[in-house]
C-alpha cells in the first residue's frame, strides 16, 4: 500500500485511468460548495475496483489530483498525499451493491430539512425520475460508520432509487459519471425545496407510478440523440 506518507502521488501503482479519476475529483470538488455548507460534502469517482474520493476536512479549493486518495473496495487506503473522506464506508458499500460511476454526497440545506423531519422524497414533479420514483428515507446512524453503509444501501435497494435522504444528516446522490452524478444532486435539492414549500401551502399533488412511467419512456427519447449529431 501507499498511503501517501512518503510525500508520493502513489503514481507507481497509478494507472492512467485512476490518474483521470482523481483529477475529475480535484476538477468537481469545488462544485460541492454550491450544495453543502463548509466541508461537509464529498464525492467520489470509481474506476474497477478502486475508487478517487475527496480528501477528509480539506477545503475543496486546497487540493489537487496528486492529493487525491484512492482507495480500493475493501476501503484500503491505495494513493494519494491526503487521507480520504470519512464517509469511505458510505462509498465503498454504495459501490459494492449499485456499482454506480460515481457519488456526490452533501449537507443540501433542504434535502437536510426533509432528513431532520425524517421524510421521504416522494413524486411530486416528474424530474424525479433522473434518480427513480422517489427518493427513500436511510435510518439513521453516526456518520462514516458501516451501519450508515448498510442502511443508505438498503433504503436504496428498496425502491430502486439512485439517491437516498440519510436521516438527520444529508443527502447521497449516484449516477454513471460525477457530472451525472452532481446534476442530480441538484435536481433533488430543487426538488426537496419544492415538496417542502408546497407542504406548507397544502397536500402536494402525487404523480402516479403509470404517469411516472410514461416521463421514464419520453426521457429515452430526450435530448440530442446520435442521429441528430
Amino acid at each position: 500500500m501507499n498511503d501517501g506518507s512518503d510525500g508520493s502521488d502513489g503514481s507507481d501503482d497509478d494507472p492512467a485511468r485512476l490518474r483521470a479519476a482523481r483529477e475529475t475529483v480535484a476538477e468537481y470538488a469545488s462544485a460541492l460548495s454550491e450544495l453543502t455548507p463548509g466541508r461537509t460534502g464529498n464525492l467520489s469517482v470509481r474506476e474497477g475496483d478502486a475508487f478517487a474520493v475527496t480528501p477528509t476536512g480539506v477545503a475543496y479549493d486546497a487540493f489537487d489530483a496528486a492529493d487525491v486518495p484512492v482507495v480500493g473496495l475493501d476501503g484500503e487506503h491505495l494513493a494519494g498525499r491526503m487521507a480520504p473522506s470519512s464517509e469511505v464506508p458510505m462509498h465503498t458499500g454504495i459501490y459494492e451493491h449499485a456499482r454506480p460511476g460515481a457519488i456526490v454526497h452533501t449537507h443540501s440545506p433542504w434535502a437536510t430539512t426533509l432528513a431532520t423531519l425524517g421524510l421521504s422524497l416522494p413524486p411530486v414533479h416528474y424530474m424525479i425520475v433522473t434518480v427513480g420514483r422517489e427518493v427513500p428515507l436511510a435510518d439513521y446512524a453516526p456518520y462514516g460508520t458501516e451501519e450508515l453503509a448498510a442502511n443508505v444501501v438498503a433504503a436504496m435497494a428498496e425502491v430502486d432509487s439512485d439517491a437516498a435522504i440519510l436521516a438527520n444528516h444529508g443527502l447521497v446522490v449516484t449516477g454513471p459519471d460525477l457530472e451525472t452524478a452532481l446534476e442530480n444532486a441538484h435536481h433533488v435539492e430543487d426538488l426537496c425545496r419544492l415538496y417542502v414549500r408546497s407542504s406548507a401551502i397544502g397536500e402536494p399533488n402525487l404523480l402516479t407510478d403509470e404517469q411516472l412511467a410514461t416521463v421514464e419512456e419520453r426521457f429515452e427519447s430526450y435530448g440530442q440523440q446520435p442521429d441528430d449529431v
